[in-house]
């Protein structure tokens, strides 16, 4: 099992990044709040990763927290859940915000989410209530335990998952974002600018 990968960034095109880890490349896909925080290509990043085996494929995926990935690996033991399922709803919605959805049995807001119908979000409820609690404490532990700290949540992570909150779709979100102009910062301007430029449409 490969826990993590420390490396150089070569290629980031969501949903797969390349990381260059000792001269070999390593394709890895990722949930889109990821690239908002990723540095420049050629500064070096660390992963912590998840192999799915596949009888055609080999797949990696990568996560900024051990937490996000243990909640990845918590939605593939939902029925009819799969790995790409499980990453488009860590790049909808953050973890904090997905474990309000299964406390507040808001399906209505998951069914928001591309590829979640009403059913399966109905079942990600049921399935996911009682794996989602103490969650954070497991979490505070493993930080503790390896002398890391959680890192902060960017206002770019912070304005998608609101946008996705509010129903747009995640990619347009991402096109949204990507037009406010850089100098912008803080979550709230960023919010306010892109629905600003999803009302001029």
């Amino acid at each position: 099992m490969i826990g993590f990968l420390r490396g150089r960034l070569t290629a980031k095109a969501p949903p797969q990044l390349v990381i260059d880890v000792g001269g070999v490349g390593y394709e890895v896909e990722a949930p889109l709040p990821v690239f908002y925080d990723l540095p420049p290509t050629g500064s070096e990043i660390t992963l912590f990763t998840q192999l799915i085996v596949r009888e055609d494929a080999h797949i990696l995926f990568g996560f900024r927290t051990e937490r996000e990935r243990r909640m990845f690996r918590e939605l593939l033991k939902v029925s009819n859940v799969g790995p790409k399922l499980a990453l488009a709803l860590l790049s909808g919605m953050s973890v904090d915000n997905f474990i309000m959805c299964i406390e507040a049995e808001d399906v209505d807001t998951l069914v928001r989410i591309p590829g979640v119908g009403r059913k399966t979000a109905e079942r990600l409820v049921v399935e996911m209530r009682d794996r989602v609690k103490g969650f954070g404490d497991l979490t505070a532990a493993i930080a503790a335990g390896s002398g890391t700290q959680q890192p902060v949540v960017g206002p770019q992570a912070e304005a998608f998952s609101a946008l996705v909150a509010l129903g747009y779709k995640p990619a347009e979100v991402t096109r949204l974002l990507k037009g406010v102009d850089a100098s912008v910062q803080t979550t709230e301007e960023l919010i306010r600018k892109a629905l600003q430029a999803a009302a001029a449409k």
